[in-house]
């Protein structure tokens, strides 16, 4: 299984709600990519004040590389995706991706 965990530095203008539902696009991809497992999401919690402007995030879990290979691509995924990206502090640099192996 893959986890792919996704940091975010949101537009401080972003409202909750908008927060919410870019949050929930994400979540409704489970129900069309296959080999999704699981996706969570919330605003960082930790008390270390280590998150560098990171103060968001989600996390898939793939059954396997493959699928999360397949994800990457889906266009599903690719439009929600630009969403994020049009959503971040800086486009790119807004983000963080790391995926490891469970």
């Amino acid at each position: 299984m893959i986890l792919h965990c996704v940091f975010l530095r949101l537009k401080a203008a972003m409202t909750k709600e908008e927060k919410k539902a870019l949050f929930e696009s994400v979540a409704a991809l489970q129900q069309v990519i296959p080999g999704i497992v699981d996706v969570k999401y919330g605003p960082n919690v930790s008390p270390e004040g280590l998150h560098g402007g990171f103060a968001d995030g989600f996390v898939v879990t793939f059954e396997s590389a493959s699928a999360r290979d397949a994800y990457l691509v889906h266009p599903d995924h690719v439009a929600v995706g630009e969403r994020i990206v049009s959503s971040t502090d800086g486009g790119l640099a807004g983000l963080m991706v790391f995926d490891f192996n469970l």
